[in-house]
Order: structure tokens, then sequence, then C-alpha cells
């Protein structure tokens, strides 16, 4: 018996050519599928430096003709048949039929339809090869850099472009267009190391993951949110406040965030003794103090230890202070949120103790002067500023 040849690792190949079609370079997609370099040049020598005919019909949608499909029109074809009972035998529309015929059957193909070469001349009109917009833009490319060093989302970013250059379409792209560009900076002309400006930090694109539950730490006897009157819902009125707690490593730091439900419209709490039910109660009374009373209307929190002492501040509040369900942060949603924002200024697993006043007012002003999407991107700070007028 001879000697067998090596196995084909199928699967590797195909994750190798969809991280080349992805823009990935031979020797990083080698090095991240733990493949030598050999093999990585081997598979692509042996298919001309296209991937082979099986994976390409693997990842073609079904929307498009495949190669069995033309050698079917090309038989029926050839016995006689018509373009509407080839159409019918094949499932699809006989102006699909129609058109297939006319775009790969050239005059010097001497009026018969080759399936083979009508399918190559398909696959190479559909690679569209282009650059992309900021890095033919220089200037463009320029207003959404200066933008992303400031912090602000590719979706604000696209919205500030057609709200400030309304007499500029070229410039009116997406924010998906600014994604593509961040993450693939070759094609873009945007340096790589603007990922670390978005909210997420990450240097590559991947899926959300679920979030965890919040484990109870604290019950205390007061009003649960189902008796929060039915207003708060309809963000109708500025002064209802959701907070929570972001905490440091090993829980020895913290910070305290609060956020206004109808403005977004954010303060933080500093909190050099701790977050201590005593102390947090006398630091978060003397930050309400602070602001007018008519935009104090109601406080939700969730059901943390910090919170204990709600008594000491409860009176700030003209409709009281309220209790959402254990391990259910979707009932503050906006504080929820505004907590993954803070996240980018607040790592998770540092010391927050090492950030002192200024360094969270500074926070407050670069989120409260944001444009956000929710507000028909006006910043929080304005409408706020609308709710404080008598």
């Amino acid at each position: 018996m001879g000697r067998r040849g090596r196995k084909r690792r199928l699967d590797l190949e195909t994750q190798y050519w969809a991280l080349l079609a992805a823009g990935v370079g031979s020797i990083e997609a080698c090095r991240q599928l733990g493949i030598g370099r050999k093999t990585g040049y081997r598979w692509r020598t042996e298919n001309g430096g296209l991937p082979p005919v099986r994976l390409a019909e693997e990842a073609r949608s079904t929307r498009y003709l495949c190669l069995l499909e033309r050698q079917r029109i090309a038989t029926l074809r050839a016995a006689g048949h018509s373009i509407r009972e080839v159409a019918r035998r094949l499932g699809r529309s006989a102006s699909t039929v129609s058109r297939e015929l006319k775009r790969n059957t050239l005059p010097h193909d001497r009026g018969g339809y080759d399936a083979t070469l009508a399918h190559a001349r398909a696959t190479g009109r559909s690679i569209r090869p282009r650059r992309g917009r900021l890095l033919d833009d220089l200037e463009l490319r320029a207003k959404v850099q200066d933008k992303l060093e400031l912090e602000w989302s590719p979706e604000q970013i696209a919205a500030w472009l057609r709200a400030e250059y309304p007499d500029r379409p070229g410039w009116h792209v997406c924010h998906e267009t600014i994604y593509q560009a961040l993450y693939n900076s070759r094609r873009s002309g945007l340096c790589r190391t603007l990922t670390r400006k978005l909210r997420t930090r990450r240097p590559l694109r991947r899926r959300r993951r679920r979030a965890d539950e919040r484990r109870i730490r604290f019950v205390t006897e007061s009003e649960s949110i189902d008796a929060r009157p039915e207003v708060v819902e309809k963000r109708s009125r500025t002064g209802d406040w959701e907070g929570d707690l972001i905490v440091g490593r090993s829980s020895k730091s913290s910070i305290g965030t609060l956020v206004e439900r109808r403005s977004r419209y954010v303060r933080l709490l500093y909190l050099p003794g701790g977050h201590r039910a005593e102390p947090f109660a006398a630091a978060l009374g003397a930050l309400f103090e602070q602001i007018p009373e008519h935009v104090r209307w109601t406080m939700t929190w969730d059901q943390g230890a910090e919170m204990a002492r709600h008594d000491l501040f409860g009176h700030l509040f003209a409709e009281g202070v309220y209790f959402a369900h254990p391990a259910s942060p979707w009932l503050r949603g906006t504080n929820e949120n505004t907590n993954g924002l803070l996240r980018q200024y607040f790592p998770k697993g540092t010391d927050l103790s090492v950030h002192g006043p200024e360094v969270l007012r500074d926070v407050e002003e670069r989120l409260n002067n944001r444009p956000r999407k929710n507000l028909d991107w006006r910043t929080p700070a304005q409408v706020f500023a609308e709710g404080l007028a008598p």
C-alpha cells in the first residue's frame, strides 16, 4: 500500500481564506490560526492566489447564481428549452436567466453559453476593490480624526458631519464607514491606535457578550420602583434621577454616578471616604443641595448597601427615593448606559481613588457636551439647561 498523503485541514483552510478576504495579511493569518507560513503559501499557490471553488461557492449568497445553476442553464438551453422553461426548472425568475445569458455570452463565444466561462466572468465582476472614502479625502479624514481624539463615537461624528456640512453630501458618511476605516486602517488612512478612543477600546471588533447578573448586596425597607410615579417613565420633565456606583479594583474605591433621565445630564460623586452608608449619604446630600429644588423630583437606585441610610437625604427629593428590583439593571437603563460610557475613562479593575474632583468634573463636561442621538443630536447640557428655566 502506498503512503497516504497529508490530511487536508479544510476547516483551517476555510478560516485562512476568510482572514485574507477580511484584509488580514498571510503571515498574520497563519499566526492567528497556529499554522506555518509554508502551509499558507502552499494553499495560495495551489489555487493561483484565489480561494478554492468549493470555499467561494460556500461563501456565496443564494441570491446569486452558482456554478451548478449555470451548468444547468447551459444544458437546458442546448436541449432547446425556452428561457421561461429553464427558469421554471431552476426555481428562478425568467428575467434572472435572461440577464445571465445576455451578460455572460459575448460575440466571440460564437453564440454559445459556456457555464464555466460565464461563472468566471460573474465572479470577476463581483470583486470590486475600491479605496476608502477617508483615504481619498484628506480634509474629511482630518475632521473625523479630530473628533475621534475627543472620544466622539462614529455615530456622533456621522451626525455632526451632516449637520455641520449640509452642502457637502460627499462628507455624509455613515457611522459604519468610520468603524470600517478604524478597523481596516490600510484602506482608510486612519491610525489604528484611534480605536483606544472608542468607548470599548477594543483593537478588534467582536460580538457582544451577555452581561453578568448582579448579585444582591443589600435589601432595604423602602419604596419599590413599582410605586414610582408613572410620569417618570415618560421622561416629560426634568428632575427624575437614576444612580449607581462604579467600583474599582477589589471594591476598595468607587465613584457615584448620577444621570437625569430626560436630559441624560451626568453628575459624578467624589467618594474619598469610601462607599459606606454614612459617608456616601453625606456626599450625595451635599451634591444635590447644589441642584435647584425644582429639578429634584425622584431618585432611583439599585439594592446596594451604600443606600442603607437613604433616609438622610430622602427629603431632598419631592416625590421620594425608589429602588429597582434585585438583579434587574434594565430597570435603570439610563444609568446603566451612562456607566458603560464612563468605563472608557474609569476602566474596570483599576484604582478609582486616583481620580480627584477635577478629573470627575472634566469627564462630566465631556459627556454633557457631546451630541446625543436620543436627544435629536442636542447635548445633555443644552436639554438640562432648558429644564432649569422656571
